[in-house]
């Protein structure tokens, strides 16, 4: 399977939603992070859709190598 672009080397703070839709980009390459815009097109990464269970802030993973997709791990810190 081929990698993702690492997007940043910190998670981004977003807003989540109770009940609302989101679709988190996986292959790093979308112009609106973390969120998909379609520029994995073309590849074999695919957006993580995820619908939230609660409302809160949460860590978005933006190096897209968390083992907890769409989360933050900590694995930045092992870039």
């Amino acid at each position: 399977m081929k990698k993702a672009k690492i997007a940043g080397t910190s998670p981004q703070m977003e807003e989540l939603e109770n009940g609302k839709s989101y679709a988190w980009c996986s292959c790093g390459k979308s112009e609106n992070q973390p969120w998909c815009n379609g520029a994995h097109s073309g590849s074999e990464l695919n957006p993580k859709v995820f619908k939230a269970k609660e409302t809160k802030t949460a860590a978005m993973c933006l190096c897209k190598q968390t083992s907890n997709p769409p989360y933050c791990d900590g694995s930045h810190m092992k870039l």
